[in-house]
């Protein structure tokens, strides 16, 4: 199956995405566009993580519009095909694909010092673990001063919370969306 790319140099090109729906939930089109539309100019030169990559549709429209690099992480080898496909096709070189549970790949990270500008956070729904991973990013200077959290969700996320402010929050039928900008 496929879906598209909703803007930027990529416009319109289509990527594909994993076909097992227990594994993965593609971002639908409109979330995407509602999400980048919030975001603005804040991709253009940004450091992304995808984290629970999927088919790593929001990673690769950040590099649509000019991302600096992405790096996607799933633990589920089929994700990672497609996402490695869907970086051929469109010819993508600054991108690195992490098979791996997300909790190893944060510890990796904290050991190569990375900062991150950009984060999608988009686990299964039934783990509920975003404010834990958003505390992690945070505890572990894993966070550029301005960085940006989107975090994809059936329910609300932590809204009081003095490290962030909230930019955005849409609902989708099911599907919750809360934008986050660092302020500390």
């Amino acid at each position: 199956m496929t879906m598209r790319i909703v803007g930027g140099k990529f416009r319109s090109r289509t990527i594909e995405f994993p076909h097992d729906d227990a594994i993965t939930r593609p971002t639908r089109d409109m979330v995407r566009e509602g999400i980048f539309n919030a975001l603005g100019s804040s991709v253009f030169n940004s450091v992304v993580l995808d984290l629970f990559a999927g088919s790593g549709s929001l990673g690769l429209e950040a590099l649509s519009r000019s991302a600096l690099q992405a790096i996607f992480v799933d633990q589920d080898k089929e994700a990672i095909k497609t996402i490695k496909t869907n970086l051929s096709r469109l010819n993508i070189t600054n991108a690195i694909v992490i098979q791996s549970d997300y909790q190893k790949a944060l510890n990796e990270f904290c050991l190569k010092n990375m900062v991150f500008d950009l984060v999608f956070l988009d686990p299964p729904y039934k783990m509920n673990i975003s404010d834990n991973i958003i505390d992690y990013l945070f505890e572990h200077s894993l966070l550029s001063k301005n960085a940006i959290i989107v975090i994809e969700t059936d329910f609300s996320v932590k809204v009081e919370d003095p490290r962030f402010y909230q930019i955005k929050t849409y609902k989708y039928g099911r599907t919750l969306v809360t934008i986050k900008r660092r302020s500390l």
